[in-house]
C-alpha cells in the first residue's frame, strides 16, 4: 500500500493563493518612475550697501568685492550682478579698516501663477542644499568666521531661503577650523529641457490669467 500524507485543506489554500500572488507580481507592469516636477522661480530686483565690521580679518575694498560676489553667486543670484566697492579711505589692494561694496543683482523667488505679472516669465530652478565657502584654504575660511556672521545676518535675508542651519563659535583673533557654518536651501536657476517649437517646456507652470500663449 502506498502511504499518501494527508495535507489540511487550510495548508493547500495558503500555498495556492501565495503561488496566484508571485504570478501576478511577476507578471505585472513595473511602476514608471516618475521624476518631481520642477520649481519655477521668477527674478527678483535686490540693492543692498554692505559694510563690513570685524577684528580677526581685514580686507582691501577690491578683496571684499570678490568674497561679496563669490558668496552671492553660491547663494543663487544671477549672474549678471555688479558688486562694486565702495570708496576706501586705505590704498588701493591694501586691507582698510571698514571696506564696503554696493550691490545690485537678481535673486529667484518662488513662482506664484496666482499672483504673477502676465510680463513676467518664470524660470524652471530647484531647491539647493548650499554650503557657504570663502576660501578653499580651511585655515583661512576660518578667518572669515565674523564675514559669515554678516553675510547670515544682512545678505541671506535677500534670498529665498529654507531650512537654514547656522553655528558659529567665533572668537575674535582666535581661529578655529569648521567653527562656523552656514547652510541653507536655495532656489537656484536650472536649465529647461528641450521643447518643440511653440510649445513650453515638460512641468511649465500654468500661464497667468491674460497673458500670451
Amino acid at each position: 500500500m502506498q502511504y499518501r500524507p494527508r495535507v489540511p485543506v487550510s495548508a493547500l489554500a495558503l500555498a495556492l493563493c501565495l503561488s496566484l500572488a508571485m504570478a501576478a507580481r511577476a507578471q505585472a507592469p513595473a511602476a514608471p518612475t516618475d521624476t518631481a516636477p520642477p520649481a519655477w522661480g521668477v527674478w527678483t530686483p535686490k540693492e543692498l550697501r554692505f559694510t563690513y565690521m570685524g577684528f580677526t580679518s581685514h580686507y582691501s575694498c577690491d578683496g571684499l568685492r570678490d568674497k561679496i560676489r563669490a558668496i552671492l553667486l553660491q547663494l543663487g543670484a544671477r549672474p549678471d550682478l555688479t558688486v562694486r566697492p565702495v570708496p576706501c579711505s586705505g590704498l588701493s589692494g591694501r586691507p582698510t579698516e571698514f571696506p564696503g561694496v554696493t550691490v545690485n543683482m537678481h535673486v529667484l523667488a518662488p513662482f506664484d501663477a496666482s499672483k504673477a505679472n502676465a510680463n513676467v516669465t518664470p524660470v524652471p530652478a530647484q531647491w539647493k542644499t548650499v554650503q557657504i565657502s570663502t576660501d578653499l584654504d580651511p585655515l583661512r575660511e576660518a578667518g572669515d568666521c565674523e564675514l559669515i556672521e554678516q553675510v547670515k545676518s544682512r545678505v541671506l535675508p535677500l534670498f529665498y531661503a529654507r531650512h537654514v542651519d547656522y553655528h558659529s563659535s567665533c572668537i575674535p583673533n582666535q581661529l578655529q577650523i569648521g567653527g562656523t557654518q552656514l547652510k541653507a536651501e536655495v532656489l537656484i536657476a536650472d536649465q529647461p529641457p528641450a521643447a518643440p517649437a511653440g510649445q513650453p517646456p515638460p512641468g511649465a507652470p500654468p500661464a497667468p490669467a491674460g497673458s500670451p500663449r
